[in-house]
């Protein structure tokens, strides 16, 4: 049966109803197309640019790829569903999803080439996607776990904004979704990008067009006027009602804008903040921290199976080639350590720009572990590809990891460039200086005065950089012994023994570790950056084993890189004493070395009796002097109750005024302007555990220095003794960490924290800070209170 025609009424309909006064016309193919396509369009290449924002930092296209294919799916799949019940798509949509997560995840582990079933993938994939993405090496490898996150994000962005802007005709609230991802996009990229501008622009104009055009629900006819069919007086109420909303909605923008774009100009040239900071790392146990120890180890188990290496066709040349371990850069004067950042990576490692001038070749390895143990993973330098493993990565010293572990079997193909300088180059080349390598040209204080003057007198001897480095190598291998039995260690004290000691008492031999960790020294003694490399020289194919394991040290040159350099003696040459070429001081110092008492005789009483005859002279000018000294010193005093009242009132807004957060956070405050006073400023790019352990590092290294005592102190064999690295009884290390636990809570659950939480924030930042200042000289713990700094610094 049909429907009756619809009754048209002459008089107006009653008030309150929205009923058109006539039938609706019919709509068009195309009015309908340009009512139902923008919107979800729009959708679509919003939630893309959210992919390609976060896509410029990863390596290749893939993952925006999947980004762009997510945002298809999941607006497609809802405007597709749009006649099913709204409880239903959900389900529907999830499974589309899981479709194309599955293949997506299969694309990447094809891509990353990793070893497994899809299955097995998937399931590592889950378990660590987010802390992986985290702490990956830029630019991001497209791996499984690389990828799951941002792709489950994009989806379920995609489903929120369609159905609340096309079920519900709500589009402006459907634009969130896409907004908290695009901007989340934003954040996870931070600082290690150029700034988005062209997607950002792009992004807002594809939002105002997606407003701008018509929309609504197809079995909904629209009017065109609101108040239309309302009584005259109802219908001039109706739109003054509206024409005062939209007035002050407008009048709400433009104070919004006036207040905020300020704020949002001023942000345009800070650096962001990158999310990666507050995520540790992958790190190395503590037996690779120092590998250089294991060298004696090695040494006396010669026969240990450690490798098995198998270079493919057109790798290494003939005689083998150096194996890199790890790179030991820093030096406290006790020990030597890796210090380096590992990044979780892909197969592919970045490649660093190759030295001009500098001939290259490629090897290809197939490596497989037997017993050698712990994270770090032996390579050709400089790894540019690896499979068969998951590696972290560190570029700056071109070294690797396996986070997981080495195991007994693993089998991993690796292929490296090594680099090979113009040795013409090295006579009149120079060495770097500043800021950018001073961590390899720091000498730990302490160093013997005989080192010192070893040094010193190869130095003299020869001007250029690389003459000295010659002069240093040629000194260690005319003079020294190499022996497998010489105990292990190379702190001052050992490298002291091993350079001058008696010969008949076990001096002057040693290992490769003595000779790389003395050359390194002495080089940075003599104004050399240099480092120390462990690793494996092998024959050849086949078994390496500990016999295999060696030690040298590399010095930096301008243009052309580290040069790595032999130390070690000739086979079958007898070393001359090292007598014939340096002759310590002797007992009684000569007089060119008595410098002590020619600065006494400055301080005996004829020179303070100069001034005499002028007393008798008359009053006048030591009363002059002494008024002036007077107010110079009242006036200094002025100055320094001032900023001691200063910094007091200071300390005090911090801990004792505002909500619990901000006592919380200007507790830790307290403690970053006491690591910059103390001469050890925390970095910016730290994270608060990190910022902690630097803490409780300072405040051990103070106290030793007060007392006398070298930080980590040496056991009987020269090796750093056993807890070094842990707090004393009455050092609050735990403390410090409970402060930054209790910062990353204000942090990470704003408004969480307690009063009595900032109370206790109160009590452990002043417990470390005078635990600090107690442990600092006398001269320094005066100051400490009246130094400016804190004043200045940005708070």
């Amino acid at each position: 049966m049909g429907r009756d025609p619809p009754v048209v009424t002459l008089s107006p309909a009653p008030a309150g109803t929205d009923a058109p006064d006539g039938p609706a016309p019919k709509e068009s193919v195309a009015g309908r197309l340009l009512r139902a396509v923008p919107v979800p369009l729009a959708l679509i290449v919003m939630i893309s640019l959210a992919g390609v924002v976060v896509g410029r930092v990863y390596a290749g296209p893939l993952l925006t790829r999947l980004l762009v294919g997510a945002a298809l799916g999941s607006v497609l799949v809802s405007v597709a569903a749009r006649r099913l019940p709204s409880w239903l798509v959900a389900p529907v949509s999830v499974a589309a999803l899981a479709g194309w997560m599955m293949l997506s995840l299969k694309l990447a582990a094809g891509h990353a080439a990793l070893p497994g079933g899809l299955g097995e993938v998937a399931v590592d994939a889950a378990r660590n996607a987010i802390p992986r993405l985290l702490t990956a090496m830029i630019p991001v490898e497209p791996a499984p776990d690389t990828v799951l996150v941002p792709l489950v994000a994009t989806w379920l962005a995609g489903l929120t904004a369609a159905e609340v802007a096309l079920r519900t005709g709500r589009v402006l609230l459907g634009y969130l979704p896409p907004v908290l991802l695009y901007a989340g996009a934003l954040y996870v990229v931070g600082p290690n990008a150029d700034p988005a501008i062209g997607p950002t622009v792009l992004f807002a104009a594809v939002a105002a067009a997606g407003l701008a055009v018509p929309s609504g629900r197809a079995d909904r006819p629209a009017s065109a006027d609101p108040a239309a069919g309302l009584a005259p007086a109802v219908r001039a109420a109706v739109r003054l009602r509206l024409l005062a909303a939209g007035a002050a909605g407008v009048a709400v923008v433009v104070v919004l804008a006036a207040l905020l774009a300020p704020v949002v100009a001023g942000q345009v040239h800070d650096r962001p903040v990158d999310p990666r900071r507050y995520v540790e790392p992958p790190q190395v146990e503590s037996l690779d921290e120092n590998p250089l120890i294991r060298i004696s180890g090695w040494a006396l188990n010669p026969d240990q199976q450690l490798l098995d290496v198998r270079t493919e066709a057109g790798g290494a040349p003939e005689g083998g080639t150096r194996i890199r371990l790890a790179v030991l850069s820093d030096y406290d004067g006790v020990t030597w350590r890796v210090g380096a950042t590992y990044r979780n990576a892909g197969r592919i490692l970045p490649a660093p720009e190759p030295a001009p001038g500098a001939a290259t070749d490629t090897v290809r390895q197939q490596i497989t572990v037997a017993d050698l143990t712990g994270r770090l993973l032996p390579a050709v330098p400089t790894p540019r590809e690896v499979t068969g493993a998951r590696v972290a990565y560190d570029p700056a010293t071109g070294t690797l990891i396996r986070p997981e572990g080495l195991a007994p079997g693993l089998r991993y193909t690796v292929t490296s460039v090594r680099e090979h300088p113009d040795v013409n180059l090295l006579a009149t080349a120079n060495v770097p200086a500043g800021d950018a390598v001073a961590r390899v040209l720091r000498v730990a204080d302490g160093a013997p005065e005989q080192l010192r003057r070893l040094a010193s007198q190869l130095a003299e001897e020869n001007g250029a950089p690389y003459a000295r480095a010659t002069a240093i190598q040629e000194f260690l291998a005319e003079h020294y012994r190499v022996t497998a039995d010489a105990p292990s260690g190379h702190a001052y004290p050992n490298l002291a023994f091993f350079l001058f000691g008696p010969r008949n008492g076990g001096g002057q031999r040693g290992t490769s570790e003595q000779f790389a960790a003395s050359f390194a020294v002495l080089g940075r003694l003599a104004g050399l950056p240099t480092r120390v490399v462990v690793g494996f020289e092998p024959k050849g194919d086949g078994p390496v084993r500990a016999a295999d394991a060696y030690a040298w040290p590399e010095v930096l040159f301008d243009g052309l890189g580290w040069v790595p350099f032999d130390p070690m003696p000739r086979p079958d040459e007898e070393p001359r004493p090292v007598e014939e070429d340096f002759r310590p001081p002797p007992d009684d110092p000569p007089p060119s070395e008595v410098p002590a008492p020619t600065s006494e005789p400055t301080a005996t009483p004829p020179a303070a009796a100069a001034p005499a005859p002028a007393v008798r002279r008359g009053l006048g000018t030591p009363a002059l002097v002494g008024g002036g000294t007077g107010g110079l010193v009242l006036l200094v005093g002025l100055v320094l109750l001032t900023l001691a009242a200063l910094r007091r009132n200071l300390t005090r807004t911090r801990l004792q005024r505002g909500d619990p957060g901000q006592r919380i956070a200007g507790a830790w405050r307290e403690l970053a302007d006491a690591l910059r006073l103390s001469g050890h400023p925390a970095g910016e790019d730290l994270a608060a555990a990190e910022v902690a352990a630097q803490a409780r590092r300072t405040l051990a290294e103070a106290r030793a220095a007060r007392a006398g005592t070298a930080v980590p102190t040496v056991g009987p064999d020269g090796n750093a003794a056993a807890g070094w690295d842990r707090p004393a009884a009455d050092l609050p290390g735990g403390e410090v960490d409970e402060l930054a636990g209790l910062l990353n809570q204000v942090a990470f659950a704003p408004g969480t924290a307690t009063p009595d939480q900032a109370d206790r924030a109160a009590a452990l930042a002043a417990r470390y800070v005078a635990a600090l200042r107690a442990a600092r000289p006398r001269w320094r713990r005066l100051l400490w209170a009246v130094h400016p700094g804190p004043l200045r610094w940005g708070r």
